[in-house]
C-alpha cells in the first residue's frame, strides 16, 4: 500500500480568541486529524509538523506557515494537504492557480474535509474553481462593506483606529487629549507661527529637547523618542486631527474629539505652509500672506501672529497677541486682536507720509552727494505700493494710544539705491498717535485723532423712533404701527424708546461724536433710563 504523507494547514483571519486554550485553529486541526484517521486504510499518515497562520488574511500568500508548507511540498516531503475548508488555504482565484501549478509540479494534491472533491479530476477542479470564485467574491464584498463603514463613521467624526497621533490617547471611537503631550503640539504650532520656517522650528525644538512619542512595536522593537525631523514637523503641522477634525482620503470632516489647536490658528498655519511651498516651487502666483508676520509687537513685547476667520464665505485676516495662541486656558484682557488689512493700511499711510515730506530725503541722507539725494528723493516719492512700504518695516510696536515703527536701513538703501551707512538712523524711527474706534464688533484704526464718524443706522433708528412716538401720541397702538410698518410689535416698542434720548445725546449722535459703544443694539439691550441725567452718567462710562 502506498504511504500518503498528510500535512494539515489551518488559518484564521483575525486574532480574536487565539489566546483561548481551545481556539479556531485547534478546532480546524481536530477535524482534519479525524478525517485523516478515517482514511488510514488508504495509507494516509499525519505528519507531526504544524502549519498554523493565526490572525492573517487569506487574500494573499505572504503567510509564514503557508510558505513553510509550500517549501515542504517543493521538496516532496508532503503528498496531501488537508484543510478544513478551501478558503482556509486561499480566497483568491489567482493565488489558487499559482498554488495548483506548484502542487502539480510536486505531484501533490489537497482535500477539504467539509467540501468533497478531488483535484485530480477535471470535474473536481471545476468545482474547486467555483468555490474559490465565491470565496473571492465574499472577501471582496466584505472588504467593500468595511470600507463603506469606515467612510460613514469618519463622516460622523469618529476615530476609526490606526496610529494614535501624539497629543491624544484612544477613547473608544474617539480620542481624548493627553495633556503631557498636547503641550508639545501647542509649542510646535506656536514656534511655527513665530518663525514661519520648518528649519528654524526644528532648531528650536532641538534646543527645547522636544521629542516624538516613544512607541513599543511588536517583538519588543522600540521606535520614536527622537527629535522631530522636518518631515515629521510638516506632518504634525498639517494634520487636521489637532483642529478637532477627521480626514478620510481627500475629505476632512468635523470630529467628535476635542481640538488641541484652535481651528482658526490651524487654518493660518496651513496658509503659511502653502505659501512657503508656492515660493519654494517658484510659483508666479504667490499665496496672499501676512506681510507683517514676525514684525509686530504689543506693549508687553509679545509678538502679534497672523490669524484668520471666515464670515459669509469671506476670509478675514487678523494679527493677534501670541499669548492668545500659546495659553488658551486663560483670558487675556490686555491682548490685541487687530484687523490685518487696517493695520497694514495704517502703516502704509504712516510710512508714505514720513517718506513723502519735502525735506525727508535731505534729513535721511545728510552725508550723501546732492545727486544721490535727488535720485533717492524721486524713488521715495514713487514709493506708493503697499508691499514695498511694508517691506521697509523692521519692527512695529503698538501700545494704547501710539505706534512706533523702526524702518530697515538695508531694505531702504536697496530701494533708494544708496548705501545703508549713509542713512541717518534717527530718521528710521517713526512715532505717531494711534486711535481705535469700535462700532459693535467692527474695529477701525486711525492715525492721530479719530475723525467723527456718523452711525447712520443709529441716526435712522432715532428718526424712526421719533416718528413712531408721534403716531402713539396721535392715538395709534403699537400693534397697529407694527402691522402698518411690517415689523414686530416688540421692534416698534424698542425703537420708539430711542426717541426718549436726551437732546445733547441726540446732537452728539447726529454729529458722530457719541461714545464708541453707543449703538442701536446697546441702547435696546440695556434699556437705558428715561431720565436725562441718568442717561449721561451711563453713557459717559462707555
Amino acid at each position: 500500500m502506498r504511504r500518503i504523507r498528510c500535512a494539515i494547514y489551518t488559518r484564521k483571519s483575525s486574532e480574536d480568541g487565539l489566546e483561548q486554550d481551545f481556539n479556531s485553529l485547534d478546532a480546524q486541526r481536530e477535524a482534519c486529524e479525524a478525517y485523516i484517521a478515517s482514511q488510514k486504510h488508504e495509507g494516509w499518515e499525519l505528519l507531526p509538523d504544524h502549519y498554523d497562520d493565526g490572525g492573517i488574511s487569506g487574500g494573499h500568500l505572504d503567510r509564514p506557515a503557508l510558505q513553510r508548507l509550500m517549501q515542504a511540498v517543493d521538496e516532496k516531503r508532503v503528498d496531501q494537504i488537508v484543510v478544513y475548508k478551501i478558503d482556509r488555504l486561499t480566497r483568491s482565484l489567482a493565488d489558487f492557480a499559482k498554488l495548483v501549478d506548484r502542487l502539480d509540479a510536486a505531484e501533490t494534491s489537497f482535500v477539504s474535509v467539509t467540501q468533497s472533491f478531488n483535484t485530480a479530476t477535471s470535474m473536481g477542479r471545476l468545482t474547486l474553481n467555483m468555490l474559490l470564485s465565491f470565496a473571492q467574491f465574499e472577501r471582496e464584498v466584505t472588504a467593500e462593506r468595511i470600507r463603506d463603514k469606515i467612510a460613514a463613521s469618519k463622516r460622523k467624526g469618529m476615530w476609526m483606529g490606526g496610529s494614535v497621533p501624539i497629543g491624544y490617547q484612544p477613547d473608544g471611537r474617539s480620542l481624548k487629549i493627553d495633556e503631557s503631550e498636547a503641550e508639545t503640539i501647542r509649542t510646535l504650532y506656536g514656534l511655527y507661527l513665530e518663525h514661519g520656517s520648518l528649519r528654524e522650528v526644528k532648531e528650536r525644538v532641538e534646543q527645547l529637547d522636544l521629542r516624538s512619542r516613544r512607541r513599543e512595536r511588536a517583538g519588543g522593537r522600540i521606535s520614536g523618542g527622537k527629535h522631530f525631523d522636518r518631515g515629521h514637523l510638516q506632518h504634525l503641522l498639517s494634520n487636521p486631527v489637532y483642529a478637532g477634525r477627521i480626514r478620510h482620503k481627500q475629505q476632512v470632516y468635523d470630529g467628535q474629539h476635542p481640538a488641541i489647536i484652535d481651528p482658526a490658528i490651524w487654518e493660518t498655519v496651513q496658509d503659511m505652509l502653502q505659501g512657503r511651498a508656492s515660493t519654494a516651487r517658484g510659483s508666479t502666483k504667490k499665496a496672499k500672506g501676512s506681510p507683517l508676520a514676525g514684525r509686530l509687537f504689543d506693549e508687553t513685547g509679545d509678538r502679534l501672529t497672523p490669524s484668520h476667520s471666515r464670515k459669509n464665505g469671506k476670509r478675514l485676516r487678523y494679527y493677534i497677541s501670541s499669548r492668545l495662541v500659546k495659553d488658551r486656558s486663560r483670558k487675556h484682557p490686555d491682548a490685541w486682536r487687530l484687523p490685518a488689512e487696517q493695520v497694514e493700511g495704517l502703516l502704509v499711510e504712516l510710512i508714505t507720509k514720513h517718506l513723502g515730506r519735502p525735506d525727508a530725503t535731505v534729513l535721511m541722507l545728510q552725508n550723501a552727494p546732492a545727486a544721490e539725494i535727488a535720485s533717492a528723493g524721486e524713488k521715495l516719492r514713487d514709493l506708493k505700493q503697499a508691499q514695498a512700504c511694508l517691506a521697509l518695516v523692521e519692527r512695529a510696536d503698538l501700545q494704547p494710544g501710539s505706534i512706533t515703527v523702526q524702518l530697515d536701513a538695508a531694505v531702504l538703501a536697496k530701494q533708494t539705491g544708496c548705501q545703508s551707512e549713509q542713512i541717518n538712523q534717527a530718521e528710521l524711527r517713526i512715532e505717531a498717535p494711534f486711535q481705535m474706534r469700535r462700532r459693535g464688533v467692527e474695529l477701525k484704526l486711525h492715525l492721530g485723532e479719530a475723525p467723527p464718524e456718523i452711525d447712520r443706522t443709529l441716526v435712522q433708528n432715532v428718526m424712526k423712533g421719533r416718528r413712531w412716538l408721534a403716531m402713539v401720541v396721535a392715538g395709534n397702538t403699537f400693534s397697529e404701527i407694527a402691522k402698518a410698518e411690517g415689523v414686530s410689535k416688540r421692534r416698534v416698542q424698542d425703537v420708539t424708546n430711542l426717541a426718549l434720548l436726551a437732546p445733547d445725546v441726540l446732537g452728539a449722535i447726529v454729529q458722530g461724536e457719541q461714545a464708541a459703544g453707543l449703538t442701536t443694539d446697546y441702547l435696546i439691550k440695556t434699556r437705558f433710563p428715561a431720565i436725562w441725567s441718568a442717561q449721561r452718567e451711563q453713557f459717559v462710562a462707555l
